[in-house]
């Protein structure tokens, strides 16, 4: 049962019927209604692998110290999920994840379109400048007042305008399951999907 409602993807708000099941389908619907999406990874804690089982290290996240999966959710400027995918093991880097994802190729596509982002993609924002937008870098230690001051106020304001992707996961994380993955880690990705899809629902009309 799991395999159908992660089949059906994200609920269009304000479009009934209407639903975006792959990054291409986020893009184009970003570029047709002139929305600047939201992008960010969360990992969710897995039961850690019996021992000398192939590919038991690939789970281990070096941020968390735990076995986890992460799940990767682009959200609108009112914390309503998109999209939801790209769900890899925790070792693996959230912009590795998000580029086997085939954003890069979404870029190209959509030129016009923004996705904001947090500063753990760097590499992101300097292949695809102007569309991959991240945090302004931090000025150089005894930098001058004037410097700082206008990096604080961007700062700020990208984050405020970036926040709305953390309540959509927190949304997601509500529900027990995602927060701690206590059955087999391959049906993790279905049901992670299926439960963003039918939280959508709830949060489409909002």
């Amino acid at each position: 049962m799991r395999t159908l409602p992660a089949e059906r993807g994200c609920a269009v708000p304000d479009r009934p019927g209407l639903r975006l099941r792959t990054l291409t389908d986020v893009f184009a619907h970003a570029r047709a209604e002139g929305i600047e999406p939201r992008l960010d990874a969360t990992e969710i804690q897995v039961r850690r692998a019996l021992a000398n089982r192939g590919g038991r290290r690939a789970f281990v996240s070096g941020k968390k110290k735990q076995n986890t999966t992460k799940a990767t959710v682009i959200a609108d400027h009112r914390g309503r999920a998109l999209w939801t995918g790209a769900l890899r093991p925790g070792r693996m880097h959230d912009a590795t994840a998000v580029r086997n994802a085939g954003i890069a190729v979404c870029f190209r596509r959509f030129p016009d379109v923004e996705v904001l982002l947090d500063d753990g993609y760097p590499g992101l924002s300097r292949d695809h400048p102007g569309q991959a937008v991240t945090p302004p870098r931090k000025p150089r230690p005894g930098a001058p007042p004037a410097r700082v001051e206008p990096w604080e106020r961007d700062r700020h304001g990208h984050s405020s305008d970036r926040i709305t992707v953390e309540h959509a996961l927190a949304d997601h994380k509500r529900r027990q399951r995602p927060a701690r993955f206590t059955h087999r880690r391959d049906r993790l990705p279905e049901t992670y999907r299926a439960i963003a899809g039918l939280v959508s629902d709830r949060t489409a009309q909002a």
